[in-house]
């Protein structure tokens, strides 16, 4: 069967019905190539055992082909009055779940609670609520203006998807799957956390109205715990320090990156920490891996230094 959310004829219609005007600040652009559409549903993975995440439904169009692959789908859309008419379109499948607001300001968790509710359940469970215990995915097309901010609350999430795949923008996923000597604060966010890919790529025509760049469809495959043996915020921090004036040698980078985060690190001791990590002090952050990283925080540990960026 033909998804009938495809048509770009009825892409104008439903819209011009709800008075809506594709907004740029909510990142509304909607996909209208079918060969994009499959490639993301094929991507994912999807079975009838599956419950799937979908941030910005929009119209329905992956959430259509969502329903035919996986088992469940919960769909999170903050405008009300696409959110209105997505509850209309889907109101006789009982596998699909609808909330109206804001992805970032709802736990997985809270999410996968509504899973386990009755059909048609449209409230949240009280914060107290017990986290399921399955698993999910998310696949979404995300709104290029939180594509950061929405990985990091599933990747830093109490419970994690096992897979997220998503459109962004195609600079991004460079950036997110990029090697040493291209990396940044952005990279190891996700990287702590997610082995990244760069799938297919999909041409601003895909979607109505046109962005002015281009896309990818990226898959995440999320690891079972971070790749570092130190609490993820307090590497971080380090990483962010580090990268505070990227174009610096890190000698002089890492003492005026903490200096800044009121960590004081006198040079001396920023030296000996590299030189014990293993680093060349010459070096800059985009070119250190995320074992490097690691490996120069456990030296400024233990170093002594008093006010390491742990605390």
């Amino acid at each position: 069967m033909t998804n009938p959310y495809l048509d770009p004829a009825r892409v104008r219609a439903a819209l011009r019905a709800l008075d809506v005007r594709p907004s740029r600040e909510l990142g509304q652009n909607f996909l209208i190539d079918p060969a994009a559409l499959a490639a993301i549903a094929d991507a994912a993975y999807l079975t009838p055992d599956d419950t799937v995440l979908e941030v910005g439904p929009g119209l329905g169009v992956l959430t259509w082909e969502l329903l035919c692959r996986a088992g469940r789908v919960i769909s999170v859309e903050l405008d009300k009055r696409l959110a209105e008419r997505l509850a209309q379109e889907f109101a006789t499948e009982p596998r699909f779940t609808l909330v109206q607001g804001d992805i970032l300001r709802h736990a997985p968790g809270e999410l996968l609670g509504i899973a386990q509710a009755e059909p048609g359940a449209d409230t949240l469970p009280a914060p107290t609520a017990a986290t399921p215990s399955f698993s999910y995915k998310v696949v979404a097309n995300l709104p290029y203006q939180i594509t950061s901010a929405a990985l990091r609350h599933f990747l830093e999430a109490a419970v994690k998807p096992t897979l997220i795949v998503v459109l962004v923008q195609w600079e991004v996923a460079e950036r997110i799957c990029a090697a040493p000597g291209d990396l940044s604060v952005l990279a190891h966010s996700v990287q702590l956390y997610a082995a990244p890919e760069i799938v297919a790529r999909v041409p601003a025509a895909s979607f109505f109205p046109a962005p002015a760049v281009d896309s990818a469809i990226l898959r995440l495959r999320v690891r079972p715990s971070p790749a570092a043996d130190i609490p993820p915020d307090a590497l971080m921090k380090l990483i962010k320090a580090g990268f505070l004036q990227a174009r610096k040698k890190l000698a002089n980078a890492l003492p005026t990156g903490l200096a800044s985060m009121r960590i004081q690190l006198p040079k001396a001791q920023a030296l000996a920490a590299l030189e014990a990590a293993g680093v060349d002090p010459n070096r800059r952050a985009e070119t250190l891996t995320l074992q490097e990283w690691v490996r120069l925080y456990h030296a400024l540990y233990a170093s002594g230094t008093s006010d390491t960026p742990h605390e």
